[in-house]
């Protein structure tokens, strides 16, 4: 069994930092959502025509679950959230390393004035996420939170 043993500030910094990172990520997706099929269409692994819709959904998850991690709003749900687009993340950009695909990551900007190329720093960055993840989850006391999960 897992003991929650992170508390204090860095519980409250990682939500923070996860947050922001969330919010910030949304928020050109959401403006552009048509950029954003485009960048999803160009790792070759959702069928045809299912891009469109998750460039409508996947950004305001990412920009939700940023602002409730940061508000102190169902945590752990938040938390599980970033988890779970976290993966999908790693595993869309390995799987295009992969196969050699170059393309821009559409993690923070889809427009044409640019974006970063996948890479290595891109899934240790994403892991960089999932252990900021791993500390709210697994955080010993519930400071500034509204609906934690009370077991």
């Amino acid at each position: 069994m897992i003991t929650k043993h992170f508390k204090g500030p860095v519980v409250i910094v990682s939500r923070l930092i996860l947050g922001a990172v969330f919010i910030y990520a949304s928020i050109d997706k959401i403006q552009n959502p048509a950029d954003f099929a485009k960048a999803i269409a160009n790792y070759h692994v959702v069928p045809f025509g299912l891009e469109n819709t998750m460039a409508l959904i996947l950004p305001w998850l990412e920009f939700f679950a940023g602002v409730f991690i940061i508000v102190g709003f169902m945590v752990d749900g938040a938390t599980i959230l970033i988890v779970l687009m976290n993966i999908v993340f790693i595993f869309a950009i390995s799987q295009a390393l992969a196969r050699g695909i170059s393309i821009e990551c559409g993690c923070f900007s889809v427009s044409s004035e640019g974006g970063s190329a996948i890479g290595i720093q891109t899934i240790l960055r994403d892991i960089g996420y999932l252990l900021l993840a791993y500390v709210v989850y697994y955080r010993n006391d519930k400071q500034l939170e509204f609906f934690p999960k009370s077991i």
